[in-house]
């Protein structure tokens, strides 16, 4: 069975304020003392946490997982570990996806976030985006890029599922999603055309490298690409999301629509040719209704309800699914999140119930723990 890793990034806060701290190589070095007086916690020598592009923010990884369960599990106890280690700094760590409160975020020391300071300006300057990126095994290059081709539909479905960033510097931005826009920015950022083989797709990584625009391969920031460090593709459209159920959700999806693709490639069927044009157009879509408004249908790419998009994405992998043991785990997440919503619903339910975006910051952060 395919195993499947999560990266998440979370927002440290002050837990009065609500506003982000810039705190990040405090609680990381926190971590590290944690993992010198208590070898092997978490299952391995040091620890998962990682500095991201800005100080308000921590990203960790699981490892790779093959049963969802213990996926969630992981998530539960990551996240516990993560604030534990934020506790000692003054923080809390929150999963959302931007800042509900005003913030203006400082940049993370080392020449490479000094380069893309320079490089990329208010752009990398603005960036504190909290991200969802599911990883999922694949055995080879040329099967990666199959799945890669056979999947560029879907992934707007995922980011609506997602979305949990309603707010940006203090104000409600009319988008479920808005750190999909504001990821966007980024020139390698989005959707993109179908490359046809390994080959194909590593001559494209090489010519927008040779451009000069990019430093290295970690700044390839398509909706889905080959992991540079491991042997998987990673789709990277979802916002971290506040529970610990959703994001367990996306990667059981994420590994059906893996899977039900290479098994097309195998079947000799071809990718749909959905033009990246169509594709950004859905991404928009999905990143302004999230679940609270139409979007549009993977297959057609005419309008529909998040519902109908959302069931057929689940048919689409219902046979893998089925294989995995998921189905049931999956038709329930998606009742559940039919039922409760969204992150970004949560947050806007939040703040119209009268609450202040400080005390949403703090529920949040409540939140982020529950199992």
């Amino acid at each position: 069975m395919r195993s499947v890793g999560i990266e998440e990034e979370l927002l440290l806060v002050d837990v009065q304020s609500g506003r982000p701290l810039a705190v990040s190589g405090a609680v990381l070095a926190a971590a590290e003392r944690s993992a010198w007086q208590h070898p092997g916690a978490g299952g391995g020598p040091g620890h998962e946490f990682e500095k991201e592009l800005q100080k308000e923010q921590l990203e960790f990884a699981t490892k790779p997982i093959t049963e969802m369960g213990e996926l969630q599990e992981e998530i539960i106890r990551i996240r516990g570990e993560a604030a534990r280690h934020a506790a000692s700094t003054g923080a809390v760590v929150a999963a959302v996806a931007t800042s509900p409160m005003p913030v203006q975020p400082s940049l993370n020391v080392g020449r490479r976030y000094q380069w893309l300071g320079e490089q990329f300006g208010l752009t990398a300057q603005e960036q504190l985006t909290c991200g969802c990126h599911v990883h999922v095994s694949v055995d080879s290059d040329e099967e990666g890029v199959a799945v890669l081709d056979r999947i560029r539909s879907w992934l707007a479905v995922l980011l609506a599922m997602s979305a949990n960033s309603p707010f940006w510097q203090g104000e409600d931005t009319g988008y479920a999603s808005y750190r999909s826009r504001v990821w966007n920015r980024w020139p390698s950022a989005g959707p993109v055309a179908v490359f046809g083989s390994a080959d194909r797709y590593h001559a494209r990584v090489r010519e927008m490298i040779d451009t000069g625009v990019l430093r290295d391969e970690g700044m390839i920031y398509f909706d889905a690409r080959l992991s540079a460090a491991y042997p998987t593709v990673e789709i990277r459209v979802a916002d971290v999301c506040l529970d610990t159920a959703t994001p367990v959700l996306l990667a059981a999806l994420v590994r059906g629509l893996v899977e039900t693709a290479s098994r097309a490639w195998q079947n000799g069927e071809p990718p749909a040719r959905v033009d990246a044009s169509l594709l950004r157009l859905a991404s928009w879509r999905a990143g302004r209704s999230g679940l609270d408004g139409p979007l549009l249908h993977p297959e057609t790419m005419r309008e529909t309800s998040a519902p109908q998009a959302v069931e057929a994405l689940y048919q689409h992998v219902r046979e893998a699914l089925n294989d995995h043991g998921d189905d049931e785990r999956v038709r329930q997440g998606i009742a559940q999140l039919h039922e409760r919503g969204n992150g970004a619903h949560t947050q806007r339910g939040l703040h119209a119930d009268g609450q202040s975006l400080s005390s949403v910051v703090a529920r949040c952060a409540e939140m982020t723990l529950e199992p």
